[in-house]
């Protein structure tokens, strides 16, 4: 009980965090991710994430996420294949406005590992169907994890999370966004954990924070 009470005081503090930096217009993301074998080699990816101008309901932007994935090696070297459904809510003059967006998108992801050091590159190329436009926009991650209280990701082990993102248009201007994040998450199973982290993203005219609370669920839809 002492470890699940510690996980909800660090989500309680992140949240408190945001409600005091609303004035500096800090954000809040709340995200859920699900990768679910459905086979051997394939996954099932699912994700959705409700994203706001401030730590309450002012909705910035819903995204939801999905596709199938295929292992080339066993739990490693993952290619993938989805749609992402996007609906987005900017203030305009002041004014709130409504946004839909449809997106495909193809990705691929190797892990390695150094001593208990985890990494991840993640390379994705999506093709963003606007209202009025049609985009093409090329992302790499670079992710890493490292356990603190124990030497692998086992249950009921802390550990550090961080990651930079770097995106960039098939057009000009190339450049369009750079996110850097960092985190503390914990396995609470084998198939289940949870991070509250913070996360500044770096636009051309802007650079904006967002609290981060994700919760990550990699319960098989099939039999080990």
């Amino acid at each position: 009980m002492k470890t699940y009470r510690r996980v909800i005081v660090v989500v309680l503090c992140f949240l408190s965090i945001s409600v005091f930096a609303q004035k500096d217009e800090l954000g809040a993301w709340y995200m859920y991710f699900g990768n679910n074998k459905i086979s051997d080699r394939f996954n099932f990816h699912n994700e959705i994430q409700y994203r706001n101008f401030d730590v309450g309901t002012d909705l910035e932007q819903l995204l939801i996420r999905t596709g199938i994935g295929y292992d080339l090696t066993e739990n490693n070297n993952n290619v993938l294949v989805g749609y992402g459904f996007v609906l987005s809510k900017p203030y305009i003059n002041g004014e709130k406005s409504e946004n839909i967006e449809h997106r495909l998108f193809q990705q691929y992801i190797t892990k390695q590992k150094f001593g208990r050091v985890f990494l991840q590159h993640r390379y994705r190329l999506e093709e963003r169907f606007l209202q009025d436009d049609f985009r093409m926009r090329f992302r790499y991650l670079l992710g890493i994890n490292i356990p603190i209280n124990n030497k692998e990701m086992l249950p009921k082990t802390w550990y550090a999370s961080a990651y930079n993102e770097i995106f960039l248009h098939f057009n000009s201007p190339v450049f369009d966004r750079n996110r850097v994040y960092g985190a503390v998450g914990f396995v609470i199973n084998k198939n289940m954990r949870i991070e509250a982290g913070y996360m500044n993203q770096i636009q051309e005219n802007k650079n904006r924070g967002q609290i981060q609370i994700g919760f990550y669920n990699n319960i098989p839809f099939t039999k080990n």
